[in-house]
């Protein structure tokens, strides 16, 4: 039986210990505004693998003082049960700009302090990487940065990284949430004297110092030509990244770029964007053309920057610096790089690095998510080396590093065609501050032997073959829908029959080769004889990937399909490959035609589209 809304109301009136938020409940009741109150206060806001993230406002399904209060008390009591001596080894916590960042990290670090644990509290802004890396540095208990990375403005967030420096997994995102729910009474409620504690310490300088000295040791590892001179024009999208970007291409020896001027400082109103997202694609060129369609702002985009100063790329990071995106110009047009064309160059740079080193090829290993392009994967087989695909999120890239660490390789890279990359040992997350210094070193090295970064990505096409994505996504807000598109999926076709499945056998004119569902209660691998059972983890929510080739040349396609864990959406990661590029280019769009009208049903079942 449902609770009252009443109730639910009269809870949050007592708990809530923010005058405002309070108030905006008192007047949404007394007008009786009861579809917005039960949008607000139905659900609670679920704490998972990446934390907590919504839209700030009273309520229980959303971000405010009282869930961050809560969230941190039982966080605290779960640190406290699980880590040894994690009192006095103390957990660190850092804050982006976005509204209320900077409250809800000092209420984070009140509520720790109030259990008698040390707090590392970053003073000012800071870029996320920068939490995982003063955990490992101070060997924290774990760590919080208050943050909703590339989300709309009216998001914010609150993300866990635990002692090993690498965001939460199961079962800890379980116990962590159990811990909340039986500590729901908020022992804090002003966090205004929070620096003038003795258990609160300001290690910002000395952590900025570290970080930095270890984007020095990279930039030394890594190969490289010297003498190219290469002009970048470099935007933050209104986020933290500008001061330690700026800092990074010093230490690396570079001239300073090119700032776009109108987002290079933090703005939580993100003005000039429609999205503080460097995925989200434009009209024009896609990555770099977010922005407002009016004239004067279309002036105040990264391109039009670069063409006036006559830069070669462009570069970006999210506002929160965590994920980095380039263009290069190519003749006068404008191209942006894919994820997983950066996480190909990434690699293959990293490689030739490695190799030059003369260590043993059989010691290097390299991770990406399982719907990251099979290309270093490719790479690997013809090199030596070992890849290691795992589930999505860095949560898992990061601890399959550390699990390939503990087996004797050396892992210098990783990455998830989301463009997050991870470099080095010292931070076991994706930092797009390393990578773009990363990127205007391979730009500068390139130059140098008289090329380019998209003519070395042809030429590791010819190496390796052409690999080529196209992914997206359908928009469906019914879980209903959702159910039974995928049950439609897991029963219509005979591959798999003989182990009593019925998973589609064909797709875009190809045959289905192979199987994997990594879906909770239909786990299949039908590569995997005699069990049958995945190799990977099982995920809660939908995730399905599929192989099929050409019967009569050498294309072929993996297509992952999976349901969202914080948005409506189905999502799909289509890559085709092979020896004709035309071909490969062609087969894509008949799998994305059959994937919406049969698979998806899209028209029928009301799907959107971006």
């Amino acid at each position: 039986m449902n609770t009252p809304l009443k109730d639910l109301v009269e809870e949050w009136l007592r708990l809530d210990p923010n005058e405002s938020t309070r108030k905006d409940v008192e007047h949404l009741w007394n007008n009786n505004a009861v579809g917005e109150l039960e949008r607000r206060m139905r659900t609670r806001i679920e704490f998972g693998t990446a934390g907590l993230r919504g839209k700030m406002e009273a309520g229980w399904s959303r971000m405010n003082d009282l869930i961050v209060i809560q969230a941190s008390q039982g966080l605290c009591a779960y640190v406290l049960e699980h880590i040894q001596n994690a009192a006095t080894r103390g957990v660190v916590v850092g804050h982006d700009h976005r509204h209320n960042s900077e409250r809800w990290a000092q209420l984070t670090a009140t509520a720790f302090i109030a259990n008698n644990v040390k707090v590392y509290l970053h003073d000012g802004l800071v870029h996320t990487p920068m939490v995982p890396f003063s955990v490992k540095a101070l060997n924290a208990a774990c760590g919080v940065m208050i943050t909703a990375s590339h989300n709309p403005k009216q998001d914010n967030g609150y993300k866990v990284y635990w002692e090993n420096a690498v965001q939460i997994t199961g079962p800890h995102d379980v116990g962590i949430a159990q811990s909340i729910m039986q500590h729901l009474e908020p022992r804090v409620h002003d966090a205004s004297r929070v620096m003038e504690s003795d258990l609160c310490i300001d290690c910002t300088e000395e952590m900025k110092k570290g970080y930095f000295h270890s984007l020095s040791n990279l930039r030394a590892k890594m190969l490289s030509f010297d003498g190219a001179s290469v002009a970048f024009v470099n935007t933050s999208m209104h986020g933290v990244g500008d001061p330690f970007t700026s800092k990074a291409f010093e230490i690396a020896g570079f001239s300073p770029y090119t700032p776009v001027k109108e987002q290079q400082h933090a703005d939580p109103e993100f003005p000039t964007v429609k999205f503080p997202n460097p995925e989200e694609k434009g009209n024009d060129y896609p990555l770099f053309c977010n922005y407002s369609s009016d004239d004067e702002a279309c002036r105040r985009t990264p391109i039009a920057t670069a063409d006036a100063k006559g830069a070669s790329y462009v570069l970006a990071q999210d506002p929160d610096a965590d994920r980095f995106s380039a263009a290069e110009n190519c003749d006068g047009k404008w191209v942006t790089f894919t994820g997983d064309q950066l996480g190909t160059l990434f690699a293959y740079h990293v490689f030739e690095t490695y190799k030059a080193s003369s260590k043993p090829i059989g010691k290097l290993a390299m991770v990406a998510s399982t719907v990251s392009s099979k290309m270093v994967e490719a790479m690997a087989q013809i090199e030596g080396f070992r890849f290691v695909d795992c589930l999505t999120g860095f949560k898992f890239i990061g601890n399959t590093a550390l699990d390939l660490v503990q087996a004797g390789y050396e892992v210098p890279f990783g990455y998830e065609e989301a463009i997050g990359y991870m470099f080095g040992s010292e931070i076991r997350d994706k930092d797009g501050v390393a990578a773009t210094m990363v990127f205007a070193q391979l730009a500068a090295s390139l130059r140098a032997r008289g090329t380019t970064v998209s003519a070395h990505l042809q030429e590791l096409y010819r190496r390796y073959g052409y690999f080529e994505t196209s992914n997206s996504y359908f928009v469906c807000t019914d879980p209903l829908v959702i159910e039974n598109i995928f049950r439609r999926i897991r029963s219509s076709g005979d591959m798999g029959s003989s182990q009593g499945r019925s998973y589609p056998s064909s797709i875009g004119g190809l045959r289905i080769r192979s199987v994997v569902d990594l879906t909770a209660g239909h786990g299949y691998d039908s590569t995997n004889a005699p069990t049958y059972q995945p190799k990977l983890p099982l995920s809660l929510g939908h995730m399905m990937q599929f192989r099929a080739s050409s019967d009569s040349d050498d294309s072929r396609i993996v297509l992952t399909i999976r349901t969202s864990g914080t948005e409506p959406k189905i999502k799909y990661y289509l890559e085709g490959s092979g020896s004709n590029r035309q071909a490969v280019h062609s087969l894509l769009g008949g799998v994305v035609d059959d994937l919406a009208e049969d698979w998806m049903n899209a028209a029928e079942n009301g799907l959107g589209r971006p």
